[in-house]
């Protein structure tokens, strides 16, 4: 299977922005379109880039091979023909998606000759749009996709918890937990800039460092939940080679675009972009022979696009404890006894089922000035697992032996780690995806009342993976991110 665009010949040139006075497109929520023209133009304009020529580096099939290979290894980076580009797990992330996305509404808006066109966005993040929305669903329109999840057709609600398997929650429960789970990702575990976008990945580095919180979840699992379970790999959304298939992909990736805008509205004192010049000074090629530096796209209003204002119901809804606070002697006994009766973890391991470990924390009982300086951090390191694999583990703190007390949107699951299916494989001896993952730990341990504990116990549950016991974890450790 190839996914590689036609080469082209032409020239390439710096990406020059809008003019200030050029028309302002708003994105609108997909759920809430009411405007029959503006559903009719979007309709027409995917009909148009799939009626183009395989020949034609604009039309639709072309523009899904775009993503399939910056995210399937098609590309080397410049200098270092031993490594592989990638654009997932790490802060190239956001970015890379961002330009792919003005690229893709801006050919939409030439072919149906309207620059002030928009893409709408899945607004999975309000109660509201929590479906698969409609305007995707019509099995006659361009819009549509027939690889998809039969099971998941609206009114069923979106998980954004998704593990392969469809939880027996009553609406308001759902609702509920995905609330829940975007104040975890999007506040709780994102109050760094690392956390939030990602590691650091320059020239020279090995792909897949590390995935910020907003890429890890809701991001992945949004991606599963959406593609098809009777297909091998859950296509089209749910690999990364097909995934740009659907027309449904750009409209869930203008909401994770969208989660970096409020992202960075919700704290502006704490909540900023990299100004590491590696970060800034990456650039990449498009069709429209432009070359786009990150640093030209970190704000939406320089490109000429903001999204349509609705409510963020997520942001009261924090993550609730379920265990209760028990005292520090009846906690520590508690998890002592669980570990003791399991066999001791030596890392690295195979992750073949559920394992609690007992983690050394550096410093207890912090000031306020340190946590605001600092944010405690688990770091889970060596995360090993098979390319071609959907992989899900969950990571709890202090509840041992109680996981499955705990729910979704619960205070003790710090996060999970999750991983869409690599298929594009050019290479038949290509070795398994290494990359680690962090959680922040202090408003649990904060609401938790496991402040001053010398250290604290870390449940990994592997929910998902074809072969868990092929999923390794090399190690875990407690650091300060600032």
């Amino acid at each position: 299977m190839s996914c590689c665009p036609p080469l082209m010949n032409s020239k390439i040139v710096d990406f020059v922005p809008p003019p200030p006075g050029s028309p302002c497109r708003i994105r609108p929520a997909a759920h809430l379109i009411t405007d029959k023209k503006y559903l009719d133009k979007f309709k027409l304009a995917i009909s148009r880039m799939k009626a183009l020529p395989d020949s034609d580096p604009r039309s639709f099939k072309n523009q899904a091979n775009v993503h399939c290979a910056y995210c399937e290894g098609s590309y080397h980076q410049v200098g270092f023909p031993d490594l592989k580009l990638q654009v997932h797990n790490s802060w190239l992330f956001l970015p890379w998606h961002r330009c792919y996305l003005y690229f893709f509404e801006r050919i939409l808006g030439k072919l149906i000759g309207d620059d002030s066109f928009a893409i709408p966005f899945w607004n999975w993040d309000h109660p509201d749009g929590m479906k698969m929305p409609s305007i995707y669903t019509d099995p006659t329109s361009s819009l549509f996709d027939p690889l998809r999840d039969a099971k998941h057709q609206p009114p069923i609600l979106l998980d954004l918890d998704y593990n392969g398997e469809d939880p027996n929650y009553t609406d308001e429960e759902q609702i509920d937990h995905n609330l829940r789970i975007m104040y975890r990702q999007l506040v709780s575990n994102a109050c760094t800039s690392e956390l939030f976008l990602g590691s650091p990945y320059r020239a020279g580095d090995k792909p897949d460092p590390c995935m910020g919180s907003l890429e890890n979840v809701p991001h992945t699992p949004i991606h599963t939940w959406t593609g098809d379970r009777s297909q091998p790999d859950g296509e089209n959304m749910g690999s990364f080679y097909s995934a740009g298939r659907d027309p449904i992909f750009y409209a869930h990736h203008a909401n994770v675009d969208r989660m970096w805008v409020v992202w960075k509205e919700i704290n502006k004192k704490k909540h900023k972009d990299f100004t590491d010049k590696d970060w800034l000074e990456t650039s990449f090629l498009f069709y429209d022979e432009n070359k786009l530096p990150v640093r030209d796209v970190l704000e939406p209003d320089v490109m000429r696009y903001k999204y349509q204002k609705v409510d963020l119901l997520w942001r009261t809804k924090k993550p609730l404890v379920k265990l209760g606070r028990l005292t520090k002697a009846v906690r520590g006994r508690k998890l002592k006894e669980h570990v003791e009766a399991n066999v001791a973890a030596s890392f690295p391991l195979r992750l073949k089922k559920e394992v609690s470990v007992t983690v050394k924390r550096p410093k207890v009982s912090r000031s306020a000035t340190e946590k605001e300086a600092a944010e405690e951090v688990l770091l889970v390191e060596g995360i090993e697992f098979s390319r071609d694999d959907y992989v899900k583990v969950d990571f709890y703190v202090n509840c041992a032996g109680q996981e499955e007390k705990v729910s979704p949107g619960g205070r003790e699951l710090i996060g999970s780690f999750v991983s869409l299916p690599h298929k594009h494989k050019h290479d038949k001896k290509e070795k398994p995806i290494m990359t680690c993952q962090r959680f922040a730990l202090s408003e649990c341990l904060e609401e938790t009342g496991a402040e001053g504990d010398e250290s604290i116990v870390v449940s990994l549950v592997p929910r998902k993976g074809k072969s868990k016991s092929k999923i390794k974890i090399g190690g875990l450790r407690i650091e300060f991110a600032s």
